[in-house]
């Protein structure tokens, strides 16, 4: 910094003085967070907070009890609210500051909160299948009771099946699941849900994380697979809200695990195609989808789920890929290099993603 800072000093005039008190004192960028106490308290660690600083970014409260218009100012908004109250708030923010990114749009998110819609962008990517293929199990909405004992209904699944609520919304009604063995098991279920065929996957999950532009790719735990023998002596179903309390139930099934670690990997570069493909097709930045490999077929993928704004703090290294990804934004924002000679597209999908948001209220502003 001396030496810079000499350098302007013999430039001499007005102009080197202020360039020099650019050199000195930087400019910082405020990324005002909008959580659910839990989450704030799981994500914003010390250690994120401090890499983010050093990269000249301040992550800022937002209260959500006070209008958003009034906070600020905030090159960048990160949020994980839902309600009626605070979709109009953004909407009013944005409508306020068309220049300041919002990630990530309320109506794009509200997809990932029914399961059928949230599984249906990935019947409808356009990608290349050569060696690996993907897709999604088979599946069925069910409204009703009566439904459940209709065969012209779920006749066509093939039993076990997991039962999930319809609206995944993140609350803990939303992650009571069921392993259903036999249609009997079905008659204690209560609707809306989605029966969704159980695909025997050597009990790995792949969970793929998203942020912007970066994916990584991690193994975990899933349910054990279920042979026809154990099929045939099951009976009803069994509940479950996370894998781990399923396995803790059968004690037998620690072994199963053992060697979760020497799982094969599925390629990154397929993995990145379909998050990629997804991201353009949901508008969104934020969020992880789970992916399972047919066992019968073993280069077959299976997304299962998908989830907005995840639990990134159990993401190896997430301090990096999150603190990138704000530098991006609030540097595309004001139309500066990244500074590794390309700028994200995604980033510059999120900037028109959001300048379009800003022109529907406008516009839906006029006409009201």
């Amino acid at each position: 910094m001396r030496f810079v800072s000499q350098a302007i000093r013999d430039r001499g005039g007005i102009a080197g003085d202020l360039q020099l008190a650019m050199a000195e004192n930087p400019r910082r960028f405020a990324v005002g967070y909008a959580l659910a106490p839990k989450k704030q308290q799981s994500f914003i660690q010390p250690s994120l907070v401090e890499l983010a600083r050093q990269k000249g970014i301040d992550l800022v409260p937002i209260d959500a009890s006070r209008p958003l218009a009034d906070q600020g100012p905030f090159d960048c908004v990160l949020h994980k609210l839902y309600g009626d109250d605070w979709n109009t708030q953004l909407e009013d923010f944005v409508s306020k500051n068309p220049g300041v990114p919002v990630v990530d749009p309320p109506l794009a998110i509200e997809r990932l909160h029914n399961r059928i819609s949230m599984l249906q962008v990935v019947s409808e990517l356009e990608i290349r299948q050569e060696k690996e293929t993907f897709g999604i199990p088979s599946q069925v909405v069910i409204y009703d009771s009566a439904a459940l004992s209709n065969s012209g209904v779920v006749g066509a699944l093939r039993f076990p099946v997991i039962a999930k609520p319809l609206v995944a919304d993140g609350s803990a009604k939303s992650h009571k699941m069921a392993l259903v063995f036999h249609r009997d098991g079905l008659l204690k279920l209560k609707p809306p849900l989605v029966l969704q065929e159980f695909v025997n996957h050597g009990g790995v999950i792949f969970k793929v994380y998203v942020v912007g532009d970066y994916v990584q790719c991690v193994r975990r735990k899933s349910l054990p697979d279920v042979s026809e023998e154990k099929l045939e002596c099951s009976e009803g179903s069994v509940t479950f809200s996370q894998v781990s309390n399923l396995i803790a139930q059968d004690p037998t099934e620690v072994e199963y695990y053992r060697h979760l670690d020497e799982a094969e990997m599925p390629p990154l570069s397929f993995i990145t195609e379909i998050a990629r493909g997804l991201r353009r097709a949901m508008g969104l930045h934020l969020f992880n989808f789970d992916v399972i490999r047919d066992a019968k077929v073993g280069n077959r993928y299976l997304v299962i789920d998908i989830n907005y704004f995840p639990g990134y703090a159990k993401m190896p290294h997430y301090e990096k890929a999150l603190s990138d990804f704000f530098w991006d934004i609030v540097h595309e924002k004001n139309g500066k290099d990244s500074g590794n000679g390309a700028v994200d597209e995604e980033t510059k999908l999120l900037v028109s993603n959001h300048h379009k948001i800003a022109d529907d209220v406008a516009v839906e502003n006029n006409v009201t």
